[in-house]
């Protein structure tokens, strides 16, 4: 299911759950900006907040081998990004930026995973919206979290009909097509469904502001 790729941990009962929402939001912040302004010559001090976000997990019961499957999602996308630095000037020099890069993204990556599943998204943006998050924000993020599983659901039920209309295997170039033609018709039918949810959000007097039972 979609929402146990998001945060399948987040309901856990753990020391790290119990601590307050905006504690957690605060200090993953402070580690961020910590790994942001420390050189990387100070390698102890990133290996202190490493140890400390590998600590703070195994506190929490997330396994390493989740930790391990997102990022290698992570680890093609900040490769991507820090290795365009070294090969700006011919891969001659740069390569103590990309370090710097790869350092500090692996650990603010691992520090925001780690929130997310400490913290049902609910609580997270209550939580935000009290730390002064923007209302408008804060209300794309809980329709964006509320209907991806929908938009799942939908992009599930149209792979569903493309293997019961595909009776040979297809080459790559014919499987690359009906990918394209799957995302393109799964964008239509995503802004087909949001119109239809902001008219019936409309019909029943959304003002904009999300109301939860804390407020």
């Amino acid at each position: 299911m979609p929402r146990d790729f998001l945060d399948p941990y987040s309901r856990g009962n753990s020391i790290c759950h119990r601590l307050p929402d905006r504690l957690k939001i605060l200090l993953v912040l402070a580690m961020i900006i910590t790994a942001l302004f420390v050189p990387p010559e100070n390698w102890p001090v990133h290996g202190c907040m490493a140890a400390a976000v590998f600590l703070a997990m195994t506190l929490a019961g997330i396994p390493l081998r989740y930790l391990l499957v997102r990022l290698m999602f992570f680890f093609p996308m900040i490769m991507g990004l820090a290795i365009a630095v070294p090969a700006s000037t011919g891969f001659t020099k740069g390569w103590d930026v990309m370090a710097t890069v790869l350092l500090r993204g692996t650990l603010s990556f691992m520090g925001v995973l780690w929130l997310v599943n400490v913290t049902p998204f609910d609580r997270l943006l209550v939580a935000l919206r009290k730390l002064g998050l923007p209302q408008m924000l804060a209300a794309i993020l809980a329709f964006m979290y509320r209907y991806i599983f929908v938009v799942f659901d939908e992009l599930e039920r149209m792979r569903e009909g493309r293997r019961a209309r595909t009776f040979s295997k297809q080459g790559l170039l014919a499987s690359w097509k009906t990918n394209a033609q799957l995302i393109g018709m799964l964008l239509i039918r995503s802004m087909n469904r949001a119109e239809r949810v902001h008219g019936a959000m409309c019909a029943r007097g959304f003002d904009g502001e999300i109301r939860t039972l804390d407020s």
